[in-house]
């Protein structure tokens, strides 16, 4: 038996992470979350009963608490998907950005070192810290496809915080010859994504019969992976990946926001009464763009598919209507986030 620290795993990317790892009985997981506002306890309650899963609340910058962690756990391994991660909230509010991203990286390498390091060679060897990432890193690419390797030009609060983590765990390996290893992932879709983001702000507000909003002319191009696909290359990097290694993680199905919200449009028109099609494109509103809003994204993932054995398996039109669907399903899940704690309305704006 495995047993890995995740720290994160009530967010988005995390829980779906969490149910990729559990699917290998081999596998103990203890997961670490402060449960924020976008990581939430209804999106791992299904999961409680399982005795390979272990949730403890708790925050990645509290060193005392994440140091007694690792020594009562003795983890196998540890991915740090823990992160904030809204590009619009970085605008308005970068120090929690710098305080979680940066800082509580830092915090949880030191920690993993000292318990690498007690470890016998056999179990060394075998050891991993995973960081979570984002294609952000790389900045807006005017031409072709970034490769692992490729230059690091964030532009936004979140970004730069996303890329000086990842320098960090790098300087870990190069330094003190702690195996990691990073992972790139494109923009990810799916069930259970706080509606902040581009999906579920669009299914969420068109069922509200609400307009719906696209930053500047809307031909910002992004590359979308769907949840699972993302978790399973996380976890083919835990097993496979090379230590001191970047994988990219992207799907290459770029398309503009526009063509986003047309995909999303069509999946929705059988679910919503009293709107047919022309009126929900006639719902759209282009709105002020995002300070810094990249261009391009574009990645080449030939690397992750040679070495990790990683497949993209999820198509982006049977991805979408499976979103939509499963956000129909459980208006339990996201009622009481747009009753409460957000209004869906717009972030990053920089106005008062």
């Amino acid at each position: 038996m495995r047993k890995y620290l995740v720290t994160g795993g009530a967010g988005f990317i995390g829980s779906s992470l969490i149910r990729e790892l559990l699917n290998d009985k081999s596998n103990n997981i203890v997961m670490l979350d402060a449960i924020t506002y976008s990581g939430r306890r209804e999106n791992f309650s299904d999961l409680t009963d399982n005795s390979s899963f272990t949730f403890i609340e708790g925050n990645i910058c509290d060193d005392q608490f994440c140091n007694q962690l690792i020594l009562d756990t003795k983890p196998d391994g540890i991915i740090n998907i823990a992160a904030e991660t809204h590009v619009d909230r970085s605008i308005d509010s970068p120090d929690v950005f710098i305080q979680t991203n940066i800082l509580g990286t830092q915090n949880l390498l030191k920690i993993a070192l000292e318990h690498w390091q007690t470890l016998t060679s056999s179990r060394q060897e075998k050891f991993r810290f995973v960081q979570v990432s984002t294609d952000e890193v790389y900045g807006s690419i005017d031409t072709g496809e970034v490769v692992e390797g490729s230059s690091f030009r964030p532009n936004s609060p979140y970004a730069a915080s996303k890329a000086s983590a990842d320098l960090i765990v790098r300087s870990y390996n190069r330094t003190y010859g702690l195996p990691t290893i990073v992972t790139q992932g494109s923009n990810t879709y799916g069930p259970r994504q706080f509606p902040e983001k581009l999906v579920p702000l669009i299914i969420l507000r068109a069922l509200s019969g609400l307009s719906l909003p696209i930053y500047g002319d809307g031909k910002n191009v992004r590359e979308w992976l769907h949840v699972d696909d993302h978790a399973r290359g996380i976890y083919l990097a835990l097993l496979n990946g090379i230590p001191g290694h970047h994988y990219n993680l992207g799907s290459s199905n770029r398309i503009t926001n526009t063509e986003m919200v047309l995909l999303l449009i069509e999946a929705l028109k059988p679910f919503i009464e009293g709107k047919n099609k022309d009126q929900l494109i006639n719902s759209i509103e282009y709105v002020p763009d995002r300070p810094g809003h990249d261009l391009r994204y574009s990645m080449n993932s030939k690397k992750s598919r040679q070495e990790l054995g990683w497949r993209v398996s999820r198509g982006l039109n049977d991805g979408l209507l499976t979103t939509v669907k499963w956000y129909l399903q459980n208006r339990d899940w996201w009622k009481p986030i747009t009753n409460k704690k957000y209004s869906l309305t717009r972030l990053g704006s920089m106005k008062g």
